[in-house]
């Protein structure tokens, strides 16, 4: 019976010399491995989510039932800079940026997946509609940063495809001379 003590009490020890410990909005965030962070109390009623994206921190996320997500994309350190146009790592003008988030949610009993989108510039104020969703076990939120395409877009993709044709017509001339 005091081994049952012993290998309890050596497990929790263990447990808790291995998760690091900060605070998230006045509870705390336990990071419990790579991708899997406890925000809900032990004892709490919880719900497990996973957040996808462009976000700062994706991951699996333990959160005290019905979080909000605007409260999980915070517990995720919000949305990731440098991201959103093909990985450009410039200063972004937020101001022109659109935030899309997707809530996807599982039905087991009929096998659908439902998905649920939100689109919203990043300037203007978060969504009613998305403040007051309650999130729910085992749904996947994906956070998609997109931009509006700029004229060096269509610089970047049109250039090539002139190279190529003024290429293949200089190489056709040079040969048949």
């Amino acid at each position: 019976m005091n081994y049952k003590i012993l290998i309890s009490t050596l497990l929790g020890v263990i447990l808790f010399a291995t998760v690091h410990e900060t605070k998230a909005q006045g509870t705390q965030m336990f990071r419990l491995g790579e991708g899997m962070v406890r925000i809900a109390e032990p004892g709490q009623l919880a719900d497990t989510l996973a957040v996808w994206g462009d976000i700062s921190n994706s991951g699996r996320y333990i959160v005290p039932r019905g979080t909000r997500p605007h409260e999980l994309i915070s517990y995720a350190r919000g949305i990731q800079r440098g991201v959103g146009g093909g990985g450009d790592q410039v200063q972004l003008d937020w101001s022109s940026r659109r935030v899309e988030i997707n809530i996807s949610t599982f039905n087991p009993e009929t096998g659908e997946e439902t998905v649920e989108n939100f689109t919203f510039q990043y300037r203007d104020p978060f969504p009613a509609e998305l403040r007051n969703y309650e999130l729910k076990n085992d749904q996947i939120i994906t956070v998609e940063l997109k931009r509006s395409a700029t004229i060096l877009d269509y610089i970047r993709f049109v250039s090539p495809i002139t190279t190529f044709i003024a290429s293949t017509y200089f190489l056709i001339e040079r040969l048949s001379d």
